[in-house]
C-alpha cells in the first residue's frame, strides 16, 4: 500500500472552554517541512505538536493552523486601552485629518497594544488539544490512503503499459537483423575481392552490439520490481523514483540501440509512460 504525499485532515473539539479547530495539510517535499500557526497560548507546546506531526507525517511541507473561537465570551488577549489611546493622541497629531476609526486600527497594531494571557496551559487542556490534533491527523492520513490508492493504480497502469510495449519489440528483431544484413550487403557489393567469412564474422559482431536481449531482460526485472516495492513497502516513494531512474537507463539503450523505426516508436511510447511514473512518483510518500 502507498500513501500519498499530499494530504487534508480537520479535527474540532471543545478544549479549555474554547472551540478549538485544526487544519493539517501537506505538499510534496524531499523532507519534513512544518510550518505552524499557533495562537501565543499554546507556543509553549510547540515541541511536542512537531514531535507528533514528524512521527506520523514522515515526509512533505506541511502547514498546521489551530485556529481559536471563544464561546464563553472569555479571551487570551487584553487591550491595553491608556496604550492604544496615547498611540491615537500621536498618530491625531501627526495625521490630522485621519478618521478616529482609522486611527484606532493602526494603534492596535502597534507594540503593546494587545497583551496575551501568560496563565501556564493546564494539564487537563493539553490533553483535550493533543486529542483534537490526534483526531486531525488521522483525517489527514485517511486522505493520503485514499489518494494512495489512486496513485497506485495510475502507476501499475503506466507499468503495464511499459511492459506490453517491451514485448511488442520481439516481433520487430528478426526482420531488424536481416534488414542489417541486407544493408551491410548491399554497401559492400561494390568491393572487390571481399572476403565473405570476416564479412560474417563483422556481421556477427555487429549484431551482438546491436542485441537487445541483456536490455530487454534488465527492463522487465525492473518493471517487475517496481511493483513489488509498490505493492508491499510503506514509505517507498524515494526508491520508486531510484528504480524509475533505473528503468529509464533500459529504455534509453534500447532506443540508441534500436536500428529499426517500429522499435523506436515503442520506446518513445515507453518514455511517455515513464514520465508519467517520474511524476507521480514525487507524490508518493
Amino acid at each position: 500500500m502507498i500513501l500519498s504525499m499530499t494530504g487534508f485532515g480537520r479535527a474540532e473539539g471543545i478544549c479549555g472552554g474554547k472551540k478549538i479547530i485544526i487544519d493539517v495539510k501537506s505538499l510534496n517535499s524531499k523532507g519534513f517541512d512544518l510550518n505552524m500557526k499557533i495562537p501565543l497560548r499554546y507556543k509553549e507546546k510547540e515541541f511536542d505538536i512537531r514531535k507528533v506531526l514528524s512521527e506520523r507525517v514522515v515526509r512533505g511541507k506541511v502547514d498546521l493552523y489551530l485556529n481559536v473561537e471563544i464561546i464563553d465570551g472569555k479571551t487570551d488577549t487584553t487591550l491595553n486601552k491608556d496604550v492604544i489611546k496615547a498611540y491615537m493622541d500621536e498618530l491625531s497629531d501627526i495625521v490630522t485629518a485621519a478618521d478616529r476609526v482609522e486611527l484606532l486600527k493602526i494603534a492596535t497594531k502597534l507594540p503593546d497594544a494587545v497583551s496575551s494571557s501568560n496563565s501556564e496551559l493546564a494539564e487537563e487542556e493539553w490533553h483535550d488539544l493533543l486529542a483534537i490534533i490526534d483526531k486531525a491527523v488521522d483525517n489527514f492520513v485517511d486522505f493520503r490512503i485514499t489518494e494512495g490508492k489512486s496513485l497506485e493504480t495510475e502507476l501499475q497502469s503506466y507499468i503495464k503499459n511499459i511492459e506490453a510495449n517491451l514485448a511488442a519489440v520481439e516481433p520487430f528483431e528478426e526482420s531488424r537483423i536481416a534488414t542489417i544484413r541486407e544493408k551491410m550487403q548491399t554497401n559492400l557489393k561494390d568491393f572487390s575481392d571481399l572476403d565473405e567469412q570476416r564479412f560474417y564474422q563483422e556481421l556477427v559482431y555487429y549484431i551482438e552490439k546491436l542485441d537487445l536481449s541483456e536490455e530487454k531482460v534488465r527492463l522487465a526485472q525492473h518493471c517487475k520490481y517496481f511493483l513489488e516495492v509498490l505493492n508491499e513497502e510503506e514509505n517507498n516513494g524515494k526508491k520508486l523514483g531510484f528504480i524509475a531512474q533505473e528503468i529509464g537507463r533500459e529504455i534509453n539503450t534500447l532506443g540508441s540501440k534500436a536500428n529499426h523505426q517500429e522499435i523506436q516508436k515503442l520506446v518513445v511510447k515507453m518514455k511517455d509512460d515513464l514520465e508519467k511514473i517520474k511524476e507521480q512518483s514525487l507524490n508518493v510518500l
